[in-house]
């Protein structure tokens, strides 16, 4: 296939991928597979937690369409944009949104702003169940997040981020 064509394989990889993380995020990692997910909404102890076993398992996934795809299937793109997607994943969420890195960049405005915040309203509900905001490189509107859990868990809920 064309340079073309497998970009683009990439790309709506790349775009599927958010679609399937948000998916997952909200109805695996928060549902019968929060056992590995819990340790992503503790206070981490060591470089690792159990949550980055997803992380693992997605991987797999990717090598193992590369393996598949190495002799020019277009599956071989797909692994290509899951890997993509993971990277962006590992940058957006680890890096800027968890400051997982030995250093720290807290972004000031614009859509990484409102990405931080998204995801730490996410992180305003103690446990599993009414949280918001499932994506990792996609966030509503910070305002729309808020009142959502403002629906749902009215004054009981933790301290949330500014909007502004």
């Amino acid at each position: 296939m064309g340079f073309a064509i497998n970009l683009l394989i990439v790309l709506l990889t790349v775009a599927a991928m958010e679609g399937v993380a948000w998916w997952a995020h909200k109805y695996v990692m928060h549902g019968f597979g929060w056992g590995w997910h819990k340790s992503h909404h503790e206070p981490r102890t060591g470089l690792f937690e159990r949550n980055d076993l997803y992380a693992l398992f997605f991987a797999a996934i990717a090598i193992a369409l590369i393996f598949i795809g190495r002799h020019g299937a277009p599956v071989l793109w797909v692994g290509v944009g899951m890997t993509a997607y993971g990277a962006l994943y590992f940058v957006a969420h680890d890096g800027i949104a968890h400051q997982r890195w030995p250093f720290q960049f807290v972004p000031r405005r614009g859509y990484l702003k409102r990405l931080v915040q998204a995801h730490r309203l996410h992180h305003a509900v103690d446990g599993k169940d009414g949280c918001v905001s499932f994506g990792f490189l996609y966030a509503p509107p910070v305002p729309a997040l808020k009142a959502r859990l403002k629906a749902l868990h009215g004054p009981a809920l933790k301290s949330t981020p500014p909007a502004e």
